[in-house]
């Protein structure tokens, strides 16, 4: 009985590695949205292209692995969390890395529902839609790029000296309503710039068109955006001021935290590529003004100042 259960047993195991063997040499599979240029980009018909899509192929090459991309799409709503999202996601196994993930202070928290529903994402049926994934816990990677607030001035401000968002008051702003940056805007010195902000809809107004047209003279927001909307229109008139909030977010890497072999692989690999230059230089092709992280603790600092007053 003894040996039959031994045999039984040696018999499991050798079927159980190869497969284990096969995880470990297969694709490296990292989910991104293809919406978020120039970090990310995949639309039909087109190459997909983007700092993160030629940080992913770097990374997969010196792990020596192949790679796969799983796009996914995220929608501006106020029923949508991102985090909730990239968990179900990863615990659904649809990939086990996810690029370009901002960590804000809310990010990395545990959630407070066991379940969620996925976004959505290529290859995804009716029956994906529909159902919800039991959430998992996530653990990030050392952040790769830091992508900070700037302020973007139109043609008649462009000559104004920015050093801080004091110095854009009597200009004619824009604003997302509902932003950090709208929260920032409106709060800043007691309401001092309240009378000069014009409040636009996340998502349904071109805010930097209407700055690019002279509709208004600055707003501020993600110097990431400004890179997106100066590749697609190289003639704009709009330019950015040089000056960084101290209100900016590190991306990196998310995984779950069973997967820490995996993530220190990957720390690894960034490490290597930031010291080289590489990450840089792939910034530099992809359109990206490059900065790299900043300390998340005075990150986190000034953004608990700003989201609870």
């Amino acid at each position: 009985m003894i040996r039959r259960f031994a045999a039984a047993s040696l018999a499991a195991l050798l079927c159980i590695a190869p497969a284990a063997s096969h995880a470990a040499d297969g694709p490296l599979t990292i989910c991104l949205d293809e919406n978020l240029p120039p970090l990310s980009v995949h639309h039909g018909g087109k190459p997909e292209s983007g700092f993160d899509v030629a940080l992913a192929h770097a990374i997969a090459d010196r792990l020596g692995r192949p790679l796969k991309i799983q796009w996914f799409e995220s929608k501006l709503d106020e029923d949508s969390s991102p985090a909730l999202e990239a968990n179900a996601l990863l615990s659904d196994g649809r990939c086990m890395l996810i690029g370009g993930y901002a960590f804000t202070p809310d990010a990395l928290t545990v959630p407070g529902m066991k379940t969620a529903k996925l976004p959505d994402f290529q290859g995804a049926t009716r029956d994906d839609r529909r159902r919800r994934v039991a959430l998992g816990v996530l653990a990030p990677s050392k952040p790769y790029v830091y992508v900070p607030l700037t302020v973007v001035l139109g043609a008649k401000a462009r000559e104004r000296k920015i050093e801080g968002v004091g110095d854009l008051r009597g200009l004619r702003i824009a604003i997302e309503s509902g932003t950090v940056a709208d929260a920032i805007l409106m709060t800043f010195d007691d309401g001092r710039l309240i009378d000069d902000i014009t409040h636009l809809v996340p998502g349904r107004s071109d805010l930097l068109g209407a700055i690019d047209r002279g509709e208004f003279d600055a707003t501020l927001l993600d110097l990431r955006r400004f890179d997106a909307y100066r590749a697609t229109h190289p003639n704009t008139s709009i330019t950015a001021s040089g000056f960084y909030h101290p209100v900016g977010t590190n991306r990196g890497y998310i995984t779950l935290a069973s997967e820490a072999v995996l993530l220190d692989e990957i720390n690894k690999a960034l490490a290597e590529l930031q010291t080289a230059g590489t990450l840089a230089q792939l910034g530099q092709a992809a359109g990206l003004t490059y900065l790299g992280p900043h300390e998340a603790a005075a990150g986190d600092d000034v953004w608990k100042k700003v989201l609870n007053r």
